[in-house]
């Protein structure tokens, strides 16, 4: 192993109930979402565990619930924390983005910025990772919800990536904000359920990591109003049989991933750590790395702590430049 010993790896705290996602606070404070509602403080201290207190209420269930976490960039200046969720509706459930703050313990002064109308009954696709740019806008992943004809239709937000100021406010330059029947929030679509963004400040890159049906996961560079192209085109292939999904892997007006995956490794959450990619992987167990050039393009990849045998859910940048990566089974580990 080039990028990283086996024998490096240590497991810093376990114990997390279904967790999706995590974030520093400080040096040595970390929070962990649990998909059933609850936000877990880690102490790297001295390893102790709280629960903060009034957590609204999730649609936990299916691939739903309490889901990513981040930090406004200026925190604590600007002392807001976010949270994306699955929320409960009439007829089914939707994404959703709220921000808070902490007081002793207690979530305060939350506020819901955004819910999306691509509602359906069925518990799966909500996207949900949150990225900041290096001018503040934020940026959230909107799944598909299973309902694949909907990530080519700018009348809701399923297969896209939403823009929105740090407050929830739309951006007046974003793409479709004059186009009748168009929702105003997106900046991307033709996504299928993007579980992992991150925004490359040294190439001025948004990146995204997205889950194919069956083969076809991909890594993509987000820009403005483009198409990425799910489900007309895609490298996967059809859970009930080898079958290409769509038309094929190319068509004009659509764009090409840096990077597809065949088979899936089913991805979760996306990293820069010295320049390259990390990503989870769930269902093949493993820690993803690709090694980029200096403009972006894909240089080799490699597949780390296989061995462990767990499905990683997230991967991010500690304050001391090492690496922590959050599990399915609960544990938390670093190198």
């Amino acid at each position: 192993m080039s990028v990283a010993s086996e024998s490096r790896i240590e497991l810093i705290a376990k114990g997390f109930e279904l967790p999706w996602s995590m974030e520093f606070l400080d040096e040595t404070t970390l929070l962990v979402s649990e998909r059933a509602g609850a936000i877990k403080v880690l102490s790297l201290k001295d390893k102790g565990q709280t629960s903060l207190r009034n957590v609204w209420p999730v649609a936990f269930g299916g691939q739903g619930g309490l889901l990513d976490l981040a930090i406004h960039p200026d925190y604590p200046e600007e002392p807001w924390i976010y949270a994306s969720y699955s929320k409960a509706h009439s007829n089914g459930t939707s994404t959703a983005l709220a921000r808070f703050q902490l007081t002793d313990g207690a979530i305060t002064q939350h506020e819901e910025l955004f819910v999306s109308n691509a509602i359906s009954s069925g518990g799966r696709h909500f996207g949900s990772r949150i990225a900041f740019d290096d001018q503040g806008y934020l940026f959230l992943t909107s799944g598909d919800r299973g309902e694949r004809d909907w990530a080519q239709d700018l009348s809701n937000h399923a297969g896209t990536v939403i823009r929105l100021h740090a407050d929830g406010r739309v951006p007046a330059d974003n793409p479709f904000v004059d186009q009748a029947g168009a929702q105003a929030e997106i900046w991307s679509y033709g996504h299928r359920n993007a579980q992992g963004i991150v925004f490359d400040q040294d190439r001025g890159i948004l990146w995204i990591i997205e889950h194919g049906p069956r083969g076809g996961d991909e890594i993509n560079r987000v820009e403005r109003a483009k198409n990425y192209g799910w489900p007309v085109i895609s490298y996967g292939k059809e859970y009930w049989g080898p079958i290409a999904v769509g038309e094929g892997t190319h068509k004009q007006g659509m764009e090409q991933p840096i990077k597809y995956y065949d088979p899936s490794i089913a991805p979760s959450s996306l990293m820069l750590h010295k320049g390259d990619l990390y990503a989870g992987a769930l269902k093949l167990r493993h820690l993803n790395y690709v090694a980029l050039d200096g403009v972006g393009h894909v240089v080799s990849e490699e597949r780390l702590f296989e061995s462990l045998n767990e499905r990683i859910r997230d991967v991010v940048e500690g304050p001391d430049n090492s690496v922590y990566f959050l599990t399915d089974q609960g544990n938390l580990y670093r190198f």
